[in-house]
């Protein structure tokens, strides 16, 4: 097994398509007042950045995948996505 190595991980949670989000919807309105015009389907999230100690990338993707589905998501409406960053 090799020495671990510090990874820098972006976890992004998002709603799962179809449930209501009215943070999204009221940001949405907002634009065009703004001068933001032709922007639509806005969906709101929470990212996270994480440094993970992992013998591999896969490996902290993996562990950072976990973590996201036990504490940063709730898996019943959101789904996350894990990104190795370089």
């Amino acid at each position: 097994m090799s020495e671990p190595s510090t990874y820098s991980v972006l976890v992004e949670v998002r709603l799962r398509p179809g449930i209501a989000d009215p943070q999204g919807a009221t940001i949405e309105r907002a634009l065009p007042a703004l001068g933001f015009e032709g922007v639509r389907s806005v969906r709101s999230g929470k990212a996270f950045r994480l440094e993970v100690d992992a013998p591999s990338a896969d490996d902290a993707a993996r562990r950072a995948g976990e973590l996201a589905h036990r504490l940063l998501a709730n898996p019943v409406i959101e789904e996350s996505t894990v990104t190795v960053l370089a």
